[in-house]
């Protein structure tokens, strides 16, 4: 028989509102028990009612003073996380947590040493790593099918800007967008990053410009084992939901395009037509959250060190101040020069 895992979720926003329904629906072997959230209205009450919540908790505290709760989802607001994280491991609870652990690499380094101390495991929720297209180049990289790795491209371009109020509040494009890039590269070439170099501008919404933050950005990679990679990023490709990756080597290249919505084409005299991409990120890795979580489980029961993990959330964050610092001083920034 199987383990079950018995979860509280900290958080029923956005992203709290997809673990829990697929907590649900999707993941037969964890067993929700208690949704906290700091607030709670008529239409969250509603929608847990609906959906099956069996209990909707204002105090965090809860799910982690239950002793049945042994595995805590953190999907509250960025400035939580590391608390959180520090609580649920000294309550010797294993942790799910989404992105990104902090912004502040002190306050991630000494939530990473708690959690190494308490002996928990920690996963942080890069969700693109388990999407099907992404997990297969991947496979076809670390199986040798195009030799040594050269180039590696990553493009991510939202359909629309976010709000003006979201965007002062995001911590700006390179940790808020591009930090699941950093992921993804870093994934992909299974080596670290030693140098970035951004060139941004404010080509879309000069509003946001004045939100001071960019909306439009290019960075060039290098890694430690040579390779060199390119991220292309935009706040909005009218097209749709552009995300796109391509390895290249010594024996081929691999590439990931995007998925179409559906698989029809229209063909007549004056034209090949086909229906845009997915115009929403939910609609284009929707699957890959029920995977992060579902491997989550596997890590748990096998005893083994969840990928991504902790470490992996820290590296992501020093690698985006990096390309913060790259874009402010107009110069390739070494990651060593970031200093805790």
């Amino acid at each position: 028989m199987e383990n079950t895992f018995t979860a509280g979720v900290i958080g029923a926003g956005r992203m709290g509102k997809i673990h829990i329904e697929n907590i649900i629906h999707n993941i037969p072997n964890l067993k929700l028990k208690l949704v906290a959230d700091i607030k709670i209205d008529d239409n969250l009450e509603k929608w847990a009612y609906e959906i099956g919540v069996p209990k909707l908790t204002q105090d965090p505290i809860e799910i982690l003073n239950d002793s049945e709760i042994n595995v805590v989802i953190i999907a509250s607001s960025t400035d939580t996380h590391t608390k959180f994280i520090q609580e649920a491991a000294q309550a010797k609870k294993d942790i799910f947590c989404e992105k990104p652990i902090d912004t502040d690499l002190k306050r991630i380094k000494e939530t990473l040493e708690i959690v190494k101390k308490e002996g928990v495991k920690l996963m942080i929720g890069f969700n693109r790593r388990f999407d099907r297209n992404f997990k297969r180049v991947r496979e076809m990289v670390t199986s040798g099918q195009i030799g040594t790795p050269y180039i590696i491209k990553v493009t991510a371009r939202d359909p629309a800007p976010p709000s003006i109020e979201y965007i002062k509040t995001s911590g700006g494009m390179l940790f808020d967008m591009t930090i699941h890039d950093w992921d993804m590269a870093r994934f992909q070439v299974g080596s670290e990053i030693e140098e970035v170099y951004t060139s941004g501008a404010v080509l879309v919404d000069p509003e946001i410009g004045k939100a001071g933050d960019i909306d439009t950005a290019v960075v060039i990679l290098k890694f430690k084992n040579g390779v060199i990679g390119m991220i292309d990023n935009s706040r909005q490709a009218v097209y749709g939901y552009d995300q796109r990756v391509e390895v290249f080597g010594s024996k081929g290249c691999v590439i990931a395009d995007n998925e179409p919505s559906n698989t029809v084409r229209l063909y007549t005299a004056e034209k090949i037509k086909e229906d845009n991409i997915p115009y929403f990120f939910l609609q284009r890795y929707m699957d890959s959250y029920a995977a992060e979580l579902q491997d989550f489980l596997e890590c748990l029961r096998n005893n083994k060190e969840p990928s991504p993990n902790g470490e992996d959330g820290f590296q992501n964050v020093v690698i985006a101040i990096a390309a913060q610092k790259s874009y402010e001083e107009n110069r390739p920034v070494k990651i060593s020069e970031i200093v805790i």
